[in-house]
């Protein structure tokens, strides 16, 4: 009997299947706790997990929104053509692919802006694009931003997240370092204000070149930043690491973060360090 009700179970119609009362899509399980959550909910709640406080990995676009006060981001629209150095066929696909379902054109979203009535340079990556990894369009459209700074003096922000350089890229994706660093070091020389802001995660090639130069470095909670990641370390110098090891939390101690700011918090305090810059 049982196996015949199993049976039939399997054989019933799709629209003889009870679906309850809960709608496709419109929830989320989050990672850390595995809480269900109502999508508008989240959203509502910065991207935050209401029950364990964990930072959601943000979009470029909900992180302007969040950030930039509404309808005063201007994109800079460069129209840079693609990079392919190495001629990888799967390459070429992939970035169709991924700007079909992403809606972006690269990694990262530049423009100008005001938050609180003040106006900036906002740079915002996106781990949705190749995990916000580094090729030649991002470390353009970065040292565009920082030059455009410059130009306009004006603070320039960067939301970071990216797991390092883009290695469809070969080399010159590794060249993307010196080219963003060198940018940063004329900002600094005409006494304009850069504030990095470290999300989860922050690696590689991205951390090694702007992420870590920000006059004041900001960090979300728990994001995980580095430049290689803590299996890689662990294995190469056959030790145990430290608790909480490459967390921002763990940065913060050691020096190499000035504050963790919880997302909810961002955009005043970022109000409060361009006033106090001015």
């Amino acid at each position: 009997m049982i196996i015949d009700k199993i049976k039939k179970r399997e054989n019933a119609e799709e629209d003889d299947i009870p679906r309850g009362d809960i709608p496709i899509g419109k929830w989320v399980k989050c990672d850390k706790c595995k809480e269900i959550i109502y999508k508008e909910t989240l959203h509502q709640n910065y991207s935050v997990c209401p029950n364990c406080d964990n930072h959601f990995r943000l979009s470029s676009r909900r992180r302007v929104a969040q950030i930039i006060d509404e309808g005063t981001f201007l994109e800079f629209d460069l129209n840079l053509k693609d990079s392919n150095p190495l001629n990888l066929d799967e390459y070429t696909k992939k970035l169709e692919v991924l700007r079909d379902k992403t809606g972006i054109d690269e990694a990262v979203k530049c423009g100008t802006g005001k938050i609180n009535g003040e106006d900036v340079v906002l740079c915002v990556m996106d781990s949705n694009f190749f995990m916000g990894s580094m090729g030649r369009i991002v470390g353009e459209k970065i040292t565009y931003s920082i030059e455009k700074a410059i130009e306009l003096k004006l603070p320039i922000i960067i939301f970071c997240v990216s797991g390092g350089a883009r290695m469809q890229e070969g080399m010159v994706s590794l060249m993307q370092m010196a080219k963003t660093s060198a940018a940063i070091a004329k900002l600094n020389e005409a006494g304009l204000l850069y504030i990095s802001v470290l999300t989860d995660p922050t690696y590689g090639g991205v951390t090694a070149s702007f992420a870590m130069l920000g006059d004041i470095i900001l960090a979300e909670p728990n994001a995980m930043i580095g430049f290689a990641g803590p299996r890689v370390i662990k294995q190469t110098i056959g030790q145990d690491l430290p608790e909480g090891f490459q967390t921002s939390e763990f940065l913060l101690e050691q020096g190499f973060v000035d504050k963790v700011i919880h997302r909810s918090e961002m955009k005043d305090t970022l109000y409060k360090l361009i006033l106090l810059n001015k």
